[in-house]
């Protein structure tokens, strides 16, 4: 199985600690959040791995080179300018599509949040689904929502408690729910991605809903998730981790 890292962001927001390390270099309890992330899909049967880099990007492949890339294939993409989500996973496309015959889907992961959202089951759902993507998603405060209708297929969007909606497919019911950074992406979505350069995947899964493809969320409401791209939410969760409430795997 394989998996792709996000972690070229500039982490602006943790800063002082990034002024001289990457963010996926960061750490929690002594493990860097890189480290925690490629053990969690490690332990989801994940071997293979694309990793975008860009702010400290030598020091992110020194780290795995020292640590012999964790016993996984681990290939990087180096981005010149950051190229946002769906940019960077466009740009890494190859390594998704080198099995000109392969369609087993894989799991793109933000390098900032920490869970114990079940990989495994969120792969089966997606498969059961015959979705194009599914998203982990749930029901909580965000400055960004997602929209899903009653199956928890994608039909929009909505910026906080703004009313405004930006709608791609009618339905009689929506929910606004926030999303968790973790995707299972079939791969033919690379082959759909008409966008060009710097650009969010959200905005070519808008598009591809409206278009009638399967974006379903995937409710993680029951897991434990922490968005670590704060210093008060890193000293939290280490916090998490001397109590117990989340293990590190």
């Amino acid at each position: 199985m394989k998996a792709m890292v996000l972690a070229a962001g500039l982490g602006t927001r943790l800063r002082p600690l990034t002024d001289d390390c990457p963010k996926a270099l960061v750490e929690i309890a002594g493990r860097t959040l890189l480290d925690i992330t490629l053990a969690r899909l490690r332990a989801s049967g994940v071997r293979e791995v694309m990793i975008n880099v860009h702010h400290f990007a030598d020091k992110v492949a020194e780290y795995l080179k020292a640590n012999d890339n964790f016993g996984m294939r681990v290939e990087i993409s180096r981005e010149e300018i950051l190229l946002d989500t769906g940019g960077g996973l466009k740009q890494a496309a190859w390594f998704f599509l080198e099995d000109s015959e392969g369609d087993e889907p894989f799991i793109l992961h933000n390098v900032d949040v920490l869970s114990t959202i079940d990989l495994s089951g969120m792969m089966r759902f997606h498969v059961r689904n015959r979705a194009l993507a599914t998203l982990a998603v749930r029901d909580r405060k965000t400055s960004r929502y997602l929209l899903f209708d009653e199956q928890s297929a994608l039909c929009g969007r909505r910026l906080g408690d703004d009313q405004t909606a930006e709608v791609v497919r009618r339905t009689q019911q929506v929910q606004p729910l926030a999303f968790s950074g973790i995707h299972v992406i079939s791969p033919r979505v690379l082959h759909m991605m008409t966008e060009g350069g710097v650009f969010s995947i959200i905005t070519s899964y808008l598009r591809l809903a409206g278009r009638g493809e399967k974006i379903v969320g995937f409710r993680d409401d029951q897991y434990y998730w922490r968005d670590l791209g704060k210093p008060e939410n890193l000293k939290r969760a280490a916090e998490d981790v001397i109590q117990e409430t989340v293990r590190l795997p």
